[in-house]
């Protein structure tokens, strides 16, 4: 039996923006949701049915946004998956073919069409499309702990400036939770990690427990904290908050310093879709004809250079078993060091983005699986907890409150207001002032037509309000989709309130929003369900 000394709590946040575009395939954007399929949702759910067919007892806690799980939910996604899975496994049998003469290639390609079947086969015949249940399955098991999001990952640090919106992130976050899993989310992952203490009564309205802050938002908490970030604090309004780990952080996250820039690992950069021959891939890329990422990589990263060798998974496979192995000897040297100075079990909180596992750490979903298989076998100090575990079983915690903070580059806010984007908020905030100036004016309103048309400017706005567009604006990837994105939300949202203000709503214009972004077929809009 091990001598338990204290806990490590892995947090993984999946999110993709909301990104749906029923009237069109050509929107190379609704492929992040299909690549964050293969190579991350997939590979972690493979990985967690293995554990518990082995008998490995195991708890992480995980984030499902409401707009991943929407995206996940809706059947024309689904669809669209499964036509992109067809047209990868096509590409792979052609690459078999193609790479026939070259051993190490040929290999690969095999590897490739073997995962990407596997993936048809797991989606459409294991999880009938619905790997949400699959999510479902090992948090009712006792291995997962599910919490929630803001409604769009709106970033609560400006949105405050009208409480009433973050209210509104709040309250849609945790509905969509209780919907898909039919319980209450104890905790939620503040949108980018964005601390305001202004939030903490509504987190507490909507019985939130718990918060995941970036280190700062503890270190800098006032009282200072006693134990840093190696215990949580709870705030004067009862919302208790946990800390990133600064040294674990590290070691995954960094792709220099870091697990991810072992050169044995797969190279996120070297794709056939900018490599192969143009005629044969054009099929396999954008349909305008610009090469995009198939993702079969054959490169490992080899090193800092141009001369990259050919991916062996087996290799790959011997540098994650290690690394696994040095994780969780770090970790037991921290917590063995940490708890000779602490009353209380020190609390490891490792929170990362889902998607660095698989789709940018390729090989990280297996090295989740043989840390937490070292972890429930070998002899260490500490067990595996989530921030539920830690609070039922150490009640008695700090008062402090957390320092406003982020996650983003430098730690506040600047990420998502900076020259480049500083235009959208005037827009979202008249937006929300006018969204509270329409449910002040038309509280449980019983015309259909006004109630729907009511509804959906509160969509249009938590839509504008994520903070994926902001974000995409400041790294300048895909700038020109964020700008269109924030201008549509904002301008059907406009439209509609001025509808609704000159009691002149345009019936055919809601129920074209309702074709346009639910895909719902012309010969079922008298089956809309307008009063909800």
């Amino acid at each position: 039996m091990k001598n338990v000394k204290g806990y490590v709590s892995f947090v993984l946040h999946a999110h993709l923006p909301y990104i749906h575009h029923p009237e069109s395939e050509d929107y190379l954007e609704e492929e992040w949701l299909f690549e964050a399929i293969s190579e991350t949702y997939l590979p972690l759910l493979l990985n967690f049915k293995k554990l518990e067919e082995e008998g490995v007892k195991f708890r992480l806690t995980m984030t499902m946004t409401p707009p991943l799980l929407n995206m996940l939910d809706n059947q024309l996604l689904q669809n669209r998956y499964i036509k992109y899975l067809n047209k990868h496994i096509e590409l792979c049998e052609k690459e078999v073919i193609r790479t026939k003469f070259d051993q190490r290639l040929n290999r690969l390609s095999h590897y490739y069409l073997e995962r990407y079947t596997n993936d048809l086969h797991v989606f459409r015949d294991v999880y009938e499309c619905n790997i949400i249940q699959g999510f479902k399955h090992f948090q009712d098991a006792g291995f997962l702990e599910i919490i929630t999001c803001g409604a769009t990952h709106g970033y609560f640090p400006i949105l405050y400036v009208n409480e009433k919106t973050v209210r509104a992130q709040i309250a849609v976050g945790v509905q969509t939770y209780e919907k898909f899993f039919d319980r209450k989310p104890r905790g939620i992952w503040l949108p980018e990690c964005g601390y305001v203490p202004e939030a903490d009564k509504y987190l507490r309205e909507f019985g939130i427990e718990f918060i995941i802050t970036e280190t700062h938002g503890v270190l800098y908490a006032n009282p200072t904290p006693i134990y840093g970030t190696y215990a949580p604090i709870v705030s004067p309004d009862n919302i208790v908050a946990f800390a990133r780990d600064l040294e674990s952080s590290r070691q995954v996250w960094s792709s220099i310093s870091g697990y991810p820039g072992d050169f044995n690992y797969r190279e996120f950069y070297r794709d056939i879709g900018y490599e192969a021959d143009y005629d044969y891939i054009k099929p396999y890329i954008a349909s305008n004809g610009v090469r995009v990422n198939t993702g079969i990589k054959y490169h490992r990263i080899t090193g800092k250079t141009d001369q990259k060798d050919y991916y062996d998974v087996q290799w790959a496979k011997d540098s994650a078993e290690k690394q696994a192995g040095h994780f969780m000897d770090c970790r037991t040297k921290q917590i063995e060091n940490l708890s000779k100075s602490m009353q209380v079990p020190p609390i490891i909180t490792c929170p990362y983005d889902a998607e660095l596992y698989g789709h940018w750490w390729y090989e990280g979903p297996y090295w989740l699986y043989i840390l937490f298989k070292k972890i429930y076998y070998d002899d260490c100090n500490f067990e595996l907890i989530t921030p539920s575990d830690y609070i039922d079983r150490h009640p008695n915690i700090q008062v402090s409150t957390p320092c406003r903070s982020s996650w983003g580059a430098n730690g506040y806010s600047e990420v998502w207001l900076n020259q480049t984007n500083d235009y959208a908020h005037r827009h979202l905030h008249k937006a929300g002032d006018r969204m509270c100036e329409l449910a002040y004016l038309y509280p449980n309103e019983g015309d259909t037509l006004r109630r729907q048309a009511l509804n959906q400017c509160a969509r249009e706005l938590l839509l504008a309000q994520s903070s994926d567009w902001l974000f995409i604006i400041t790294n300048g990837t895909m700038v020109e989709y964020a700008h269109k994105a924030i201008k549509e939300h904002i301008g059907r949202f406009t439209k509609l309130y001025h509808q609704i203000k000159n009691d002149k709503i345009d019936p055919q214009y809601v129920l074209d929003i309702f074709r346009q972004r639910r895909h719902i077929p012309p010969n079922r809009l008298h089956d809309l369900p307008l009063n909800k």
